[in-house]
C-alpha cells in the first residue's frame, strides 16, 4: 500500500503542512510551528519559497496544493531595449533569486524593470500600486506590452487575470484568498508596503518572486527595514545625480527664503507662542510619533485646547502662504510663462488659494480622476501653463512635459521633495529642469526645508 505524501495548502493568506511528523519540525523555517487546532504547521504564505527549500534539502516529499498560479503564455509582445542600468537592476535581482528591491529615481524606466522581471519569469503576475491613477497606467502599460487581457482587483472592479494590477487597499484585503494565484508580485512604490496593514498583502501571498520598485525607500518611521522580509533585499540602487545629464534632464535647484512683514511676524511669533505652550502644559512631544494625535484629542477638550489649535493652524497659514511668496510666486510664473510648471503645496487650502489667485487648474485629492487626466493633458498640450496640486502628484504621474517645479510648501519628507523634483526629470532633448523651493524664512518651515533636504539630489 503506498503511503500518503504530507500535503501542502494555502489557507487564509498561511500555509498549511498536514500528515508530516512532529519530528521534523526542527528542520523547517522558524515560522513554521505546529498548529494543534488542525495538527498541522503552518507558516505565512510568504515563506512558501524557503518551505519548499527546506523540505527539499530534508528529502521529504510532499503533495503541493499550496500553488494554484500558472506560467504566461508568452512574454512581451513589444520589445524595448534596456538602458544599461536597467540591465545591471535586473541582473541584480535574478541573482537574488528573483526577490528584491530596486531603487531608481522617477523619470529612470523602473516599470521598464518590472516588464523584464515579468519577461525573465514568465508566472501570472499581480502588480500594485498605491493608486488608481497608477493602476490605471500600469494597466494600459501591459496591455499594450503583453497585448492580453489585463485584470482589475478594486475601484469597483473584481477581475482576476493571469496579469492583474491592484491598489495596496485591495490587496491587504484580498490576497488573504488570492495569494496563491500569483508566482509573482510588483511592489510599485514600495516604501508604502511596510505600514501594519499593507505588509499583510506581502505576508499572505505565496509568490516566491517579489520585486519591490521604488525611487526612495526611506521612511520617516523606520520601517523600511521590514522590506528585507517582506519582498527581499535592495539589490540595486542608483540616484539622480548619478543619471542626470545623460538618462534624466540636467536639473537645478534654487532655494528662496522670503520674510515675514513686521505685522506677520508679531502674529506669527504670539500665535506660535499659544500653540508652544499648549503643547509644553500638556507634556506633548511632536518628535514622539503619538504627538500629533495626542495633541488633537487634548486640543478638543477645552476652550484652551481649540484657541491652541487654531493658533497652530494661523502660525501654519503666515509660514506657507505669507504674502511675500505668493508675490514671488508671480514673479516665477512670469519669468516661465513659456515653459510648463507644477507648483505643490502641503494642504488644499494654500493649493485652492493659488489656483485662484493665478487662475490655474488645482489638482487634490478630491479632483476626479477624469478631470485630473484632463487637466494633465491640457498641462502637456500648452492649454496650461501651469497646475497646482497638494500632494496626489508627488509620486507615480507621468508629466513628462512639466520642467518646472515651484515648492511653495511640503513636509519634513525627503521622499516627497525627491518625488517632487523627480516629476520635472523625464528626459527630453534640450531640456533644463528648475526645481525652485520658496521657504519663510525665521519659521518652523525653515527647519522642515533643512530636513527635507537631506538627499544627494540637492547638495
Amino acid at each position: 500500500m503506498t503511503a500518503t505524501l504530507p500535503t501542502l495548502r494555502f489557507h487564509a493568506g498561511t500555509l498549511e503542512l498536514t500528515g508530516l511528523s512532529s519530528a521534523v519540525e526542527s528542520p523547517l523555517p522558524g515560522r513554521c510551528v505546529l498548529d494543534p487546532r488542525t495538527a498541522s504547521f503552518r507558516a505565512p504564505a510568504s515563506d512558501y519559497a524557503d518551505l519548499l527549500r527546506a523540505l527539499r534539502d530534508k528529502k521529504i516529499e510532499i503533495k503541493d496544493e499550496a500553488r494554484a498560479y500558472t506560467e504566461l503564455a508568452h512574454g512581451p509582445l513589444v520589445h524595448r531595449e534596456p538602458r544599461p542600468y536597467q540591465s545591471e537592476a535586473i541582473a541584480a535581482w535574478k541573482k537574488a533569486r528573483g526577490a528584491g528591491v530596486v531603487v531608481l529615481p522617477t523619470g529612470a524606466g523602473k516599470t521598464h524593470v518590472a516588464v523584464m522581471a515579468i519577461d525573465d519569469k514568465r508566472r501570472s503576475t499581480l502588480v500594485v500600486a498605491p493608486t488608481l491613477d497608477l493602476v490605471r497606467q500600469w494597466h494600459d502599460l501591459l496591455a499594450a506590452t503583453f497585448g492580453e487581457r489585463i485584470g482589475v482587483v478594486g475601484g469597483g472592479e473584481h477581475d482576476v487575470q493571469p496579469l492583474t494590477v491592484t491598489t495596496y487597499d485591495s490587496a491587504y484585503l484580498h490576497l488573504e484568498h488570492l495569494g496563491h494565484r500569483f508566482g509573482m508580485i510588483v511592489f510599485d512604490e514600495c516604501h508604502h508596503l511596510p505600514s501594519a496593514t499593507y505588509a499583510l498583502a506581502a505576508r499572505h501571498a505565496i509568490a516566491p518572486y517579489r520585486l519591490g520598485l521604488t525611487a526612495t525607500p526611506e521612511r520617516m518611521d523606520g520601517r523600511e527595514s521590514l522590506l528585507d522580509d517582506l519582498i527581499g533585499p535592495t539589490v540595486y540602487r542608483r540616484d539622480i545625480v548619478e543619471l542626470a545629464g545623460e538618462f534624466l534632464a540636467d536639473y537645478e535647484t534654487v532655494h528662496v527664503s522670503v520674510s515675514l512683514s513686521e505685522g506677520e511676524r508679531q502674529e506669527y511669533e504670539a500665535e506660535r507662542a499659544i500653540y508652544r505652550s499648549f503643547l509644553s502644559r500638556n507634556g506633548i512631544r511632536m518628535s514622539d510619533p503619538k504627538g500629533w494625535s495626542q495633541f488633537i484629542m487634548l486640543s478638543a477638550r477645552s476652550a484652551d485646547g481649540r484657541r491652541a489649535m487654531a493658533a497652530y493652524r494661523r502660525q501654519r497659514e503666515l509660514a506657507f502662504s505669507a504674502p511675500a511668496k505668493l508675490d514671488y510666486v508671480e514673479r516665477l510664473l512670469w519669468e516661465h510663462r513659456h515653459d510648463r510648471a507644477l507648483l505643490f503645496t502641503q494642504d488644499n487650502a494654500t493649493c485652492y488659494a493659488l489656483s485662484r489667485r493665478f487662475l490655474m487648474p488645482a489638482i487634490t485629492h478630491q479632483t476626479k480622476i477624469k478631470e485630473r487626466s484632463a487637466i494633465l493633458k491640457g498641462l502637456a498640450d500648452g492649454t496650461y501653463g501651469a497646475v497646482v496640486t497638494s500632494k496626489v502628484l508627488n509620486e507615480g504621474v507621468d508629466v513628462p512635459d512639466a520642467n518646472v517645479a515651484i515648492v511653495v510648501s511640503g513636509s519634513g519628507s525627503v521622499r516627497e521633495h525627491v518625488q517632487r523634483l523627480g516629476r520635472i526629470l523625464r528626459k527630453r532633448d534640450g531640456k533644463f529642469a528648475l526645481l525652485y523651493e520658496i521657504v519663510t524664512a525665521q519659521t518652523a518651515e525653515a527647519y522642515t526645508s533643512e530636513r527635507r533636504r537631506d538627499h544627494a539630489a540637492y547638495r
